[in-house]
C-alpha cells in the first residue's frame, strides 16, 4: 500500500517537525507512531529526526512525500 508522508510540527514535540502519515489524501495527518503497521524504530542517533527510519522505509515502498506548504495542516494528536 502506498500513502503520503509529511514533516509537520507537533505540539507534544515542542514544535519539532516529525513525520506524519496518511493512507488516503482525504484523511487527517497523524504522527507516524500511530501507524504501528508501518512505523519502524527510530535511529538511536542524538539529534536525529523523529520518523527518519520510517520515512526511508516508506519512501522505498512507494509512499509520496508531500511538502508541508501543500499539506492540509489538520492533524490528529495521538492518544
Amino acid at each position: 500500500m502506498s500513502g503520503q508522508m509529511c514533516w509537520l510540527p507537533t505540539p507534544q514535540a515542542n514544535e519539532e517537525n516529525i513525520l506524519h502519515l496518511r493512507t488516503h489524501s482525504s484523511e487527517d495527518w497523524r504522527p507516524y507512531k500511530a501507524f504501528i503497521q508501518y512505523a519502524v524504530p527510530d535511529y538511536e542517533i542524538p539529534g536525529s529526526s523523529k520518523g527518519w527510519a520510517t520515512y526511508q522505509k516508506l519512501l522505498r515502498s512507494g509512499w509520496t512525500l508531500v511538502p508541508a506548504t501543500q499539506a492540509n495542516k489538520r492533524f490528529v494528536l495521538s492518544r
